[in-house]
């Protein structure tokens, strides 16, 4: 399935990261794209309401929000996780992003 980014905010991200911690996050967005709806824990979790999150672990934990639309990936949101809970501001905006696909 292919996969894009609602914004280039999240391309920034992503080229922005160490050479090891975008490699896993590349290889995880892979896993992504070859399994899509079945890939599960501990790659990927929901979050409700059509939201999911890429869970990218290593020396950084990397979260991508993102949600399958008209048969697409769409990422969302992709920040690196510092705390156990998803940021409410961070989860608002992936909501926000959503909106404006639906």
């Amino acid at each position: 399935m292919e996969i894009e980014t609602i914004t280039s905010k999240i391309d920034d991200f992503l080229n922005g990261l160490g050479p090891e911690t975008r490699a896993r996050a590349l290889q995880f967005l892979d896993l992504l794209s070859d399994y899509n709806y079945k890939i599960g824990l501990p790659y990927s979790k929901s979050l409700h309401g059509g939201l999911f999150e890429l869970r990218i672990t290593g020396k950084k934990q990397i979260r991508i929000i993102y949600c399958f639309h008209k048969g697409k990936i769409f990422l969302l949101h992709a920040f690196v996780k510092k705390q156990n809970k998803i940021l409410k501001k961070d989860l608002d905006l992936a909501k926000k992003r959503f909106s404006l696909l639906v």
